[in-house]
């Protein structure tokens, strides 16, 4: 089996997932040089691997360059991206500096890894809320053309990388014990809160974020369907790991929840949890650390003739950032043999 020399630039909450499900899933490596602002020695998955500085001539002798797109190394595909093509670079990006660029596929390999066969060397990931909404409304809308949907998110911490997660863990300990509650990386506490803004506004989208203006344009990109209207809220939650978002979609004809169901137990990458009577439903604690996204509260939506309501959660680090950008790596070896 051929083995391939990866690069990752950044390495945050992203960047180390990256190489920790690089190992996991027995990815053709022959070697992994990650790249930072700064030269150091850093410890993932037990494994210690040396810190590059970035620059053009750090990517010649690549096959791949993942840009996890957090923190300090957010926007580095900017700088560096193109170069890299350049130098015969496959670059998968997980930031969204070239999402909605024409010239750069937006793929989840699960809805529409064709986009593949068009790329020039540079592939954009979508954004974590999109995934994970999408790998429950591709397979809806394969079936039955979806007119419109809503998208109410909560979105957990680790979104905002490494010094949301740290702030989260600080703020609830100081609540605990009584102590002074820190502001830094969100403008309001987030422990024991929800913040009903990611993002900043956008100005061709009076009164929406920037998070909200994604699931729009992005949803749009990748189903290839312009028609689709999409609404967005956006909420940041005091979780560490996993996203959850109520769907509530409008198709063009009727379809039960029972139909729903068995779309779901057919398509790729979703495990369906709905069993109210039970209690059984997608829970971001139970997504945390997992692959698969999970759909469950599936239900008719009374408000609108052809309706569904449906809850879906993922894991924003893994499918949501890390694992898609791998798997579309690995989809581009299984199509053509090589990068």
């Amino acid at each position: 089996m051929k083995k391939y020399s990866v690069g990752v630039v950044g390495i945050g909450v992203v960047g180390s997932e990256m190489v920790s499900i690089l190992r996991e899933r027995l990815f053709p490596v022959g070697e992994i040089r990650i790249f930072a602002r700064t030269e150091r020695d850093e410890t993932i998955a037990g494994v210690t691997f040396h810190i590059e500085t970035a620059s053009p001539e750090a990517f010649d002798g690549l096959d791949f360059a993942f840009f996890a797109g957090t923190e300090g190394a957010r926007g580095a595909s900017q700088r560096f991206g193109w170069e890299a093509v350049k130098r015969g670079v496959v670059v998968i990006d997980n930031g969204d500096d070239f999402r909605m660029d024409s010239r750069v596929p937006l793929v989840i390999p699960e809805i529409n890894p064709e986009a593949l066969g068009r790329h020039c060397g540079f592939i954009a990931n979508p954004n974590c809320s999109t995934i994970i909404a999408l790998m429950a409304l591709a397979p809806l809308h394969r079936a039955a053309r979806i007119r419109r949907f809503i998208a109410s998110t909560y979105q957990s911490v680790s979104g905002s990388g490494n010094a949301a997660v740290q702030e989260l863990e600080q703020q609830l300990r100081n609540y605990v014990y009584g102590n002074k509650i820190i502001l830094s990386t969100y403008p309001h506490q987030i422990a024991l809160n929800v913040i009903p803004q990611i993002g900043n506004s956008r100005p061709e989208l009076e009164g929406y974020t920037s998070e909200e203006a994604k699931l729009l344009f992005e949803t749009r990109k990748i189903l290839g369907d312009d028609s689709i209207r999409v609404s967005a809220t956006c909420v940041r939650v005091p979780v560490f790991v996993g996203h959850g978002i109520v769907l509530n979609i409008e198709f063009d004809r009727s379809i039960t929840p029972d139909e729903a169901r068995e779309i779901f137990s057919n398509a790729p990458g979703i495990t369906v949890e709905d069993d109210l009577k039970n209690h059984r439903y997608p829970l971001v604690l139970d997504t945390a650390g997992r692959d698969r996204c999970r759909v469950g509260r599936i239900r008719r939506d009374p408000s609108v003739e052809h309706g569904l309501v449906l809850y879906v959660t993922g894991d924003n680090l893994r499918k949501g950032a890390a694992l898609n950008a791998i798997q579309i790596a690995e989809t581009i070896i299984s199509q053509t043999g090589h990068a």
